[in-house]
């Protein structure tokens, strides 16, 4: 047989196993949770504990507007959620939800002071605690640097993950890998961030999608085609790359108020850690912060360059801080084989140590 039609027959196999796979094995985010609260379109879930005593102070996932939480249960043998209920770990999640254009005008003020502190409230009111454990992925790890700064006494440890914390402390420094939406938004004028707000209102979820996928087009041009093809002849890979595809997919909008203050308070002005963005009238100083601190970052990170997440130590209030560095990239630090095998169990290990 020629190697041209092997490679047909390949393909052939790959096209009719696409049509076999199940709605079961193409579920994602499988882990059994309930929801327990409600506020607007956001949702608070509590997965089901594996262990008869778990950890009696609750931890609380926040993850980014930009994707679905469902990436950190992506697959059932690649699930960060899993693994931290296996150690003990008292799960709780933030489901943004789907931003429809009536929520243009919600504001990070919102995200942080009402969606964020209801969810913190009802962990706190269910579990007879004052304060809980709260985790921030990304964008929802700044949500959550601010929430501890504002509401410290509602935070007992802090865990911040792949965190963009200093949006400027990768300028001048060329042998970081490249911080892509960090040169973007710099490069963008602040009457464009306005233009690009007022026009759409609420920012449509394929346009975030396409930045991501600018950021590296070769590779997303290939995989699509060429690397593709190599997956059809192994089930498992296949699989796999369809579970990611399914994430991918379903980029929610996000609301065009909070985008508008993201990229020039954050990304164009840097006011995080100088202390000087507010929220609801309030000042968030990251000298409040005098909780316990776990800072992670990815080693290979495009999206958040390690300068721009480490050595915060100095800027917040706490006089105990760790920086764990994972290997991998952005979204490797939670699906990746090597960060899997030590994320959960060093968040876990380090959250029992402050209990």
């Amino acid at each position: 047989m020629t190697a041209e039609a092997q490679l047909l027959q390949q393909i052939g196999r790959g096209m009719r196993r696409l049509s076999e796979f199940t709605e079961q094995e193409l579920a994602i985010a499988t882990a059994p949770k309930e929801e327990i609260f409600r506020t607007d379109m956001v949702k608070l879930y509590r997965y089901r504990p594996q262990v008869e005593k778990p950890l009696r102070v609750p931890l609380l996932i926040v993850y980014a507007l930009v994707g679905r939480y469902q990436m950190i249960d992506l697959e059932a043998e690649r699930s960060f959620v899993r693994k931290l209920l296996g150690h003990g770990i008292d799960v709780y999640m933030v489901d943004w939800g789907l931003p429809r254009r009536v929520h243009r005008w919600v504001t990070m003020d919102d995200y942080v002071n009402g969606y964020l502190d209801d969810c913190v409230e009802e962990i706190c009111v269910r579990h007879g605690v004052e304060r809980i454990n709260v985790l921030g992925v990304c964008q929802g790890a700044v949500f959550s640097t601010c929430y501890a700064a504002l509401h410290p006494e509602r935070v007992r440890n802090l865990v911040l993950t792949v965190a963009p914390l200093d949006f400027h402390a990768d300028r001048g420094k060329v042998e970081l890998r490249a911080g892509y939406v960090n040169l973007w938004t710099r490069a963008m004028k602040a009457e464009d961030v306005d233009q690009l707000v007022d026009s759409f209102g609420t920012i449509p979820g394929p346009l975030t999608g396409f930045m991501f996928l600018m950021m590296n087009p070769v590779m997303n041009i290939t995989k699509y085609t060429s690397d593709l093809v190599d997956l059809l002849g192994d089930d498992q890979k296949l699989l796999n790359f369809l579970h990611m595809e399914t994430w991918i997919a379903d980029r929610p909008d996000n609301p065009g108020e909070t985008v508008r203050q993201w990229l020039k308070d954050l990304y164009q002005d840097n006011k995080l850690v100088r202390n000087e963005l507010v929220l609801g009238g309030r000042r968030v100083d990251l000298r409040h912060i005098t909780m316990p601190v776990l800072n992670v970052y990815a080693q290979g990170d495009v999206i958040v360059p390690n300068a721009c997440s480490t050595s915060e130590n100095v800027r917040f209030g706490t006089s105990d801080y760790t920086e764990l560095a994972v290997p991998g990239g952005h979204i490797g630090t939670f699906v990746g084989g090597k960060a899997q095998a030590i994320l959960a169990p060093r968040i876990a290990e380090w959250l029992k140590a402050r209990m």
